[in-house]
């Protein structure tokens, strides 16, 4: 199974996974809940969730709560494979900038796939953050 096709079943875990997560969001103040799933390297499937605090520069987005538990759990760069993005809006709801930045720090053109309730759309990671400020700028 591969994830060039945004219905494939390849992507079945890593929804359910994203909904589950989803499903824990705290999102209090903005009501706007967001679950998020990445496939690492190894097979293994990380989920997050957003969460929002009432010092609101406090909160933290789904994708990078996914990416820091899977680097929690030994993930390194190089090794995220493909990731979910899911919202009960209306509209397919990408990553914000913040989140592309640090998900390019794991794989700069990983399969990134948006899904809501009615569906789904399939994008590449480098053509959402083109240019990607990575380790190569820092080495000058």
């Amino acid at each position: 199974m591969t994830f060039d096709d945004p219905q494939s079943p390849a992507w079945d875990a890593l929804l359910d996974a994203a909904w589950k997560a989803r499903a824990n969001a705290h999102a209090p103040y903005s009501g706007f809940q967001v679950g998020a799933a990445i496939l690492r390297e190894d097979g293994s499937v990380t989920a997050g969730c957003n969460v929002e605090n009432a010092a609101y520069p406090s909160s933290i987005c789904a994708e990078r709560n996914a990416v820091f538990a899977a680097t929690a759990a030994g993930m390194k760069p190089g090794g995220l494979k493909a990731v979910v993005v899911v919202t009960d809006a209306p509209d397919l709801t990408p990553p914000c900038g913040s989140c592309r930045q640090v998900l390019a720090e794991f794989a700069e053109d990983a399969p990134v796939l948006l899904a809501n309730r009615k569906a789904r759309a399939l994008h590449r990671l480098a053509d959402l953050l083109p240019h990607a400020f990575t380790i190569r700028n820092l080495k000058g």
